[in-house]
């Protein structure tokens, strides 16, 4: 197989752009996947990618080349070294990086089910592990607003961890019109609520709803939201990271669910 070495090849060209742009990324419904975990993840839960794309140097790892034998006849480029390193988001490349096809939508279903909703989540690192809490805790729908960072991103995708298959990903929402509508309980999280989250029932058809890291939820959603509440801290720490505030409330539904099993 004919090994790519120059950065004015079309095909290398094509890809960094995909790398780099999330208009990009929008324009053509394609992603960069990298790893082989994300590629299995993506192949089991969603298909064979598009493309693979491979680190010359990496070609003969033993992952790598059981993964390219279950995965053939996929089209498969080799780029050098150096090439790779510049497709990678990583600072120690992985060896391959698949080109998928981004199951997105834009529109929300006329009755959406027990959901996330997250209002202008700006880090990639925690709207990927918002993600990851989502579907370990079982939930499958999840909406973003339009200010939120490109879920996919190569580094939302490292950080979901294959949770992006897992789930029915709406992005570009209008967050307000989706709350203002929404069939069951729309559970707002604040610093500075007076409900206790454990004091709040949170089975059934709720939307939990996490706002931006610095700023919060915007006015219009916490009017919307039929209960606002907050997560009790009796440490000294002023707050908590979006994304473990996400993963305790969504694990707290977990936990209301299985006591209501189990009586």
């Amino acid at each position: 197989m004919t090994t790519i070495t120059s950065a004015d090849n079309p095909r290398f060209r094509e890809l960094f752009k995909l790398r780099q742009s999330g208009r990009e990324r929008r324009k053509s419904g394609l992603a960069l996947l990298e790893g082989v975990h994300l590629v299995e993840a993506c192949h089991q839960h969603r298909g064979p990618p598009e493309q693979l794309i491979i680190n010359e140097d990496r070609r003969g790892d033993a992952e790598i080349a059981a993964l390219l034998a279950a995965l053939a006849p996929i089209e498969t480029v080799t780029f050098s070294a150096k090439l790779f390193a510049r497709l990678s988001s990583v600072d120690t490349p992985t060896g391959i990086l698949a080109v998928i096809r981004a199951p997105t939508r834009s529109t929300p279903p006329a009755q959406p089910g027990p959901c996330v909703i997250l209002e202008d989540i700006q880090d990639p690192g925690n709207l990927g592990s918002i993600l990851r809490s989502t579907a370990a805790a079982g939930l499958r729908e999840v909406y973003l607003s339009r200010a939120c960072a490109d879920v996919w991103s190569q580094r939302v995708l490292r950080a979901g961890m294959g949770a992006h298959f897992l789930l029915d990903i709406h992005d570009g929402v209008e967050i307000r019109e989706l709350v203002g509508r929404f069939p069951g309980r729309i559970v707002a999280t604040h610093l500075h609520a007076r409900q206790s989250l454990y004091d709040t029932d949170l089975t059934g058809t709720i939307g939990l709803v996490f706002g931006n890291e610095g700023a919060g939820l915007s006015r219009a959603v916490l009017d919307a939201a039929k209960e606002i509440v907050a997560i009790p801290m009796p440490g000294a720490t002023e707050s908590l990271n979006i994304a473990a505030a996400a993963a305790v409330c969504l694990f707290e539904r977990v936990r209301q669910g299985t006591i209501r099993t189990r009586e």
